[in-house]
């Protein structure tokens, strides 16, 4: 639901905010660089390496869809930036299922462990997943997203054997600001919200950590 300028106070900037901040687009690249930077092997890999990862990520995964929603909205195609008719979010779901399946494209040219390989995969597969359901049930993008990074903190841990009690913690803590920010905003129900969290943390924890 878009508010009115009058009607936006502080909690509802704040609400919005933390949308922004960890909107679905960028968990991709919060995923890597948690991959990064954690201390387990994964972080060991050289920087250029790391760079060119980010890169491809940022420029398929983010920039080219969020061009793609500024050019849906300026030729009307959306009624509104954040998308809040199902049916219009069908086809901004397609598309950017294409670039994630891209980025997988390019990402597994590289010889880099599988395991992050997979977490690309992963990512593309819960997209796939949002855009069929979305012809039904309106899930939310933003828990999914939650989901899978706390899923993903969780499989590093374990696979790793690494105590990653702290950034497990504060991962949880954003999951449910940010699922609570949503709600706040009246974006989504409860429903919605907590559909889109299995979805992203189940899914993503028998895919990775089966790989």
């Amino acid at each position: 639901m878009m508010l009115s300028e009058k009607s936006i106070s502080f909690d509802d900037r704040l609400a919005q905010l933390v949308s922004v901040l960890f909107h679905p687009l960028l968990m991709p690249v919060y995923g890597l660089l948690i991959i990064f930077t954690c201390p387990a092997l994964y972080g060991y890999l050289p920087f250029q390496v790391k760079k060119i990862m980010l890169f491809i990520v940022i420029i398929n995964n983010v920039l080219i869809p969020l061009m793609m929603i500024t050019y849906f909205r300026f030729r009307n195609l959306i009624s509104t930036w954040t998308i809040d008719d199902r049916r219009e979010r069908i086809l901004p779901l397609v598309i950017t299922t294409f670039f994630y399946s891209f980025t997988v494209y390019l990402i597994y040219r590289f010889h880099i462990p599988l395991f992050i390989k997979s977490f690309i995969i992963c990512a593309t597969a819960l997209v796939l997943a949002v855009t069929i359901i979305n012809f039904w049930f309106r899930i939310s993008l933003h828990a999914t997203g939650c989901g899978a990074i706390t899923a993903l903190v969780m499989v590093l841990s374990v696979r790793m054997q690494i105590p990653l009690t702290w950034l497990l913690i504060i991962v949880i803590l954003v999951s449910g600001l940010v699922m609570s920010s949503r709600l706040w905003l009246k974006a989504h129900t409860p429903p919605e919200i907590w559909t889109g969290f299995f979805l992203g943390s189940v899914g993503s924890l028998l895919y990775l950590g089966l790989v």
